[in-house]
């Protein structure tokens, strides 16, 4: 008995990879189609995909691999920032220093905070490009509403996370630009002061000391931004980013345009083209969960026209996220991240700038911290997020500005919004503005009437023009988006490359006054 007991012990001993095998992978090897489908569903990393995609998601041109590459710098900057809290210490005294060990010290140390920062930088450009594509396609419309509000949401928390973690070096880029970011959010003063409140009114300084833990940038500024960009933003992130997509899935997958089938024959879903596979022979069940009135996002697609998800979308993921890897590795090895001195809050930097996703931002604040920091910002966001409910015409989604008639509109607001922008900037850098005309004129006035505030008035007057003229909500979103996205351009180049000293304006960096 004993021996027969041994004897069974050592057997499962010996069975014992096969078997935790089995317990892992409890659908075998996907080897047809209805193994590739049970992979995919009962794979907790992958049960978020539909197990069958339609060809024309797979495509390059259908998303061009932006939210899938957005994912991939996600993780990379999730590894990457790991690594470097290894030996970041978020400290006035140390933070700097520490990050001189990682870029000298450190064995890879320097590569590793390259990768990390240029994924950040591309995860913002990339959210944009993004943003555009789900927008110029329609693919916000019907069910898929919520989740254009879920991507608006990842868009603030992804520019959190940049602004958060631009302090962290703490040098005097760093400092500076968030020593700007403190003062526009105390940039509701200037409203109390104009209107003569008393001081216990002005609301600024109390979002001033929320955002730093005090009146100045000092040491409970970077403990509070470092635990928002590695505790709670990620925590916040996450979820959203999980919501956002599942509901990709639920909402019908990828939006394409109707009456886009496989071509008999040619699609690996196709029953032309599917072999049965032995172990599928016979062996088809079905469960019937209800029978309910109504349509869902899936209503009406045919199997035949689909493909398993394993490995044709799987295969596409990993070449986007190899891509993104390659990408960063590279950028990573040809241009350093930038450490300048020591932060020093009695030598302020000029000029003192922003990340370039701010400049244009910071182009509006020079008139106005109020306006153009919090009201211009928090107008454009709910604007855009509010769009799917306010467009409510039926329309095919996955069609590239609507047609014919959306990219008339597309070109001309092109037009007028690049006009618009350089107006915005050249009539103040020409002529100066209204202090400059007026010298007595209230300072209520500048506050509402500023470059920034009339450059959105203009925006929005435009978009109500095109929904009057084209008699359609969908034209008129499409203006407005583009209005602002042809602003955000051009005051960022104007940010980046044309402003100086004391945020003067000059054609060439080479015009700069020589102290």
């Amino acid at each position: 008995m004993a021996s027969s007991g041994l004897g069974m012990f050592f057997q499962n001993l010996k069975e014992l990879p096969r078997n935790f095998r089995g317990s892992l992978i409890r659908h075998g090897a996907p080897t047809s189609d209805r193994t590739r489908s049970q992979a995919v569903f009962g794979n907790f990393f992958l049960h978020i995909h539909a197990t069958r995609t339609h060809p024309h998601s797979l495509r390059l041109t259908t998303t061009w691999g932006l939210g899938v590459s957005l994912i991939s710098q996600f993780i990379i900057l999730v590894v990457t920032g790991i690594l470097l809290m290894v030996y970041y210490k978020p400290s006035v005294d140390l933070a700097y220093d520490s990050i001189k060990d990682i870029q000298y010290i450190v064995p890879t140390g320097r590569f590793i905070r390259n990768i990390h920062r240029w994924a950040a930088h591309l995860m913002v450009a990339f959210i944009i490009l993004h943003m555009a594509r789900v927008f110029y396609t329609a693919a916000y419309k019907g069910p898929r509403a919520f989740n254009w509000v879920a991507g608006m949401v990842l868009f603030v928390l992804t520019l959190m996370f940049s602004f958060t973690g631009y302090l962290l070096p703490w040098d005097q880029l760093a400092f500076w630009a968030i020593t700007i970011g403190a003062n526009i959010a105390a940039s509701p003063n200037e409203l109390a002061h104009a209107l003569g409140l008393p001081q216990s009114l002005y609301i600024g300084n109390i979002q001033k000391e929320l955002l730093l833990g005090a009146s100045t940038v000092g040491q409970e500024a970077l403990v509070r931004f470092y635990l928002f960009h590695v505790m709670l933003l990620p925590a916040v992130f996450l979820p959203i980013l999980g919501v956002h997509m599942w509901r990709i899935r639920k909402d019908g997958g990828m939006a394409r345009p109707e009456g886009n089938p496989t071509p008999a024959g040619k699609g690996v879903g196709t029953m032309e083209a599917r072999a049965i596979a032995p172990e599928e022979a016979g062996a088809k069940t079905y469960g019937l969960m209800a029978v309910v009135q109504g349509k869902s996002a899936h209503t009406g697609k045919d199997i035949d026209e689909t493909v398993p998800s394993w490995p044709y979308l799987l295969r596409a993921e990993l070449l986007v996220f190899m891509a993104t890897m390659l990408l960063c590795v590279a950028l990573g090895l040809l241009v350093d991240a930038p450490l300048a001195e020591l932060a020093n809050p009695a030598v302020p930097e000029n000029p003192a700038k922003a990340p370039w996703y701010f400049l244009g931002l910071q182009e509006m604040v020079a008139y106005s911290a109020l306006v153009g920091g919090i009201i211009v910002p928090s107008i454009v966001v709910i604007g855009l997020g509010l769009i799917p409910y306010l467009d409510r015409e039926k329309e095919p989604a996955g069609v590239w500005f609507s047609g014919r008639r959306g990219r008339r509109v597309l070109t001309s607001s092109v037009i007028f919004a690049t006009i618009a922008a350089v107006t915005s900037v050249a009539v103040p850098v020409k002529f100066g503005w209204l202090r400059n005309w007026f010298p007595d004129i209230s300072q209520l006035i500048i506050i509402v009437f500023n470059p920034g505030s009339l450059l959105t008035a203009a925006y929005a007057l435009w978009s109500v023009f095109i929904i009057q003229k084209t008699r359609s909500t969908r034209l008129g979103a499409i203006a407005l988006f583009t209005c602002f996205l042809v602003g955000f351009v051009i005051l960022t180049y104007v940010g980046t490359y044309l402003r100086g000293p004391n945020w003067a304006f000059f054609w060439s960096k080479a015009d700069w006054p020589v102290h």
